[in-house]
């Protein structure tokens, strides 16, 4: 009863941790900004104006339904994962002063990046709705899955940003690398082209990239009002969890040492 009583209680104390630095994250992401949040709705927005511009008119890719749907879909997404783990991998040495300070479960650092990242991306729906709305794209039953895929994405980017934050502890040069790898996965990910677009050779390739299962999976329930089947569920499931594993063993193995590398 002693070990569950203090469990309960480090479980509370690490989950205020994490709301209180999810609040100043906000807090400093808007500060001094005039419409503050509303840049969460109106970022997406703007970047989707852009690309449907450029993409219909220059490169002549207007010939998927509803295209700019298609744009802010992916790209929402593609964000939520983007910035996620690119904020879970500075966090632990951004967080060097508190950690030799106190002490603290490390782990929540890269973990309080995703649920921010997590709270914008619930923001930014806001600007899905307006676009649904604006090309009268009736929402549908299979949009219950949502809450599903952002399990999925959860645990998935969870995964990823604690691996980064560890490898970021060890190898500064990561922390360059990560952009050049981000820009990479942003042109080899179908967010501004249909994929029938690829040949045959990358179209397969693409059942090895995880953002296009994580990005179909969403036009599926928003666009195209289909119910992604048990093995596309699955398929999500296991690179999640996968993933989620790989980042959770490392993030422990070598979190001992940080203290000696920030």
């Amino acid at each position: 009863m002693p070990n569950a009583s203090i469990d309960k209680h480090e479980l509370y104390r690490n989950w205020f941790t994490i709301t209180s630095l999810v609040s100043k994250d906000f807090k400093l992401k808007y500060r001094r900004s005039v419409l503050g949040v509303l840049w969460s709705v109106l970022n997406p927005l703007l970047m989707m104006c852009v690309l449907a511009a450029v993409f219909t008119n220059v490169l002549k890719f207007g010939d998927v339904d509803n295209f700019p749907m298609y744009l802010i879909l992916g790209n929402v997404l593609f964000a939520l994962m983007a910035d996620s783990t690119s904020g879970a991998m500075t966090s632990i040495l951004e967080s060097a002063p508190l950690i030799k300070k106190i002490r603290i479960a490390k782990m929540i650092f890269p973990l309080e990046k995703v649920l921010f990242q997590l709270v914008n991306f619930a923001i930014s729906l806001i600007a899905v709705i307006l676009v649904m709305a604006f090309f009268r794209i009736a929402p549908t039953i299979n949009l219950l899955a949502l809450p599903i895929l952002l399990i999925y994405m959860l645990l998935f980017c969870s995964g990823l940003g604690m691996l980064l934050s560890s490898l970021a502890v060890f190898f500064r040069d990561v922390c360059h690398l990560w952009g050049v790898v981000i820009t990479a996965w942003t042109y080899a990910t179908p967010l501004f082209y249909p994929v029938t677009l690829l040949p045959d050779w990358m179209q397969a390739a693409e059942a090895f990239n995880p953002m296009y299962h994580f990005v179909t999976y969403f036009r599926d329930i928003a666009m195209y009002a289909k119910m992604p089947g048990l093995m596309e569920n699955l398929t999500c499931l296991i690179i999640s969890l996968i993933t989620f594993a790989v980042g959770f063993l490392v993030f422990k193995c070598t979190e001992r040492k940080f203290i000696l590398y920030v």
